[in-house]
């Protein structure tokens, strides 16, 4: 079953990491996506970076013209993925501080912002490549469905974001 009846479903993730307590934060939303809100749930003073992506409705796909995308998850199932994507990217990169993932859901239009990730690091190198391991994993395993609207009235459904 797919849920997109409530505007926000939010996971914050409480743990302890080496001692230090880690607020990672995880969301799937009806609203707009914040890139200081996202960046502000980042933020930890043992950070000397953070990476932010931002993954946005472009107008093209494939040479197609897209005129919008429709985003439907399961949302329980997506969250728990969030919060492992989390855990892995602490076993890999064991001075991540922070780890934030929020995705959108229903229509959005071209330049809307899809999903955002950020992640808290005392380094820039733990930053981009936990940052990356993110968004690839959450490609390959996150319960998000994508439906594409095409300028010519086509539509099709992609696995997946």
């Amino acid at each position: 079953m797919i849920h997109t009846s409530h505007l926000t479903a939010t996971h914050p993730n409480h743990r302890q990491a080496g001692g230090d307590d880690r607020r990672d934060t995880f969301g799937i939303t009806l609203a707009p996506l914040s890139l200081a809100e996202v960046y502000q749930q980042a933020d930890d003073p043992a950070n000397g970076a953070i990476v932010v992506m931002s993954g946005m409705v472009r107008n093209q796909t494939e040479g197609r013209a897209v005129v919008a995308l429709e985003y439907q998850a399961y949302e329980p199932m997506a969250l728990k993925i969030f919060a492992q994507i989390a855990d892995q990217i602490q076993e890999q990169w064991p001075s991540v501080e922070r780890v934030v993932i929020q995705h959108r859901i229903g229509r959005l239009i071209i330049g809307e912002i899809s999903v955002l990730i950020a992640v808290g690091s005392p380094h820039r190198a733990e930053a981009f490549a936990a940052c990356q391991y993110a968004i690839d994993t959450l490609k390959q395993q996150a319960p998000i469905w994508k439906k594409e609207w095409f300028a010519d009235g086509g539509f099709r459904w992609a696995n997946c974001c």
